[in-house]
């Protein structure tokens, strides 16, 4: 039989994730890390949406879980580091 298998590999860099008050960022450097604290809390409310079984998982919340949503869930697998 002929057998047919896909993959896709998504790498997302989430540098600059830090606590503002700590870094004393300022301006764009400022802005990008509040964006990457925005998206990294929506990826938790899917993380939360997925594990509780909840019909409705907030995908559309951020271009991050809009981009790693065939990552997260049914039959995938996932590394974060």
């Amino acid at each position: 039989t002929q057998e047919k298998s896909s993959s896709k590999i998504t790498i997302c860099d989430l540098a600059g994730s830090e606590r503002l008050k700590k870094s004393h960022a300022e301006g764009e450097v400022a802005k990008e890390g509040i964006d990457i604290n925005k998206s990294l809390t929506a990826l938790g409310d899917v993380f939360a949406a997925l594990t509780e079984g909840h019909s409705h998982v907030p995908y559309n919340n951020s271009r991050l879980t809009q981009v790693l949503k065939d990552a997260l869930g049914g039959t995938s697998k996932t590394l974060m580091f």
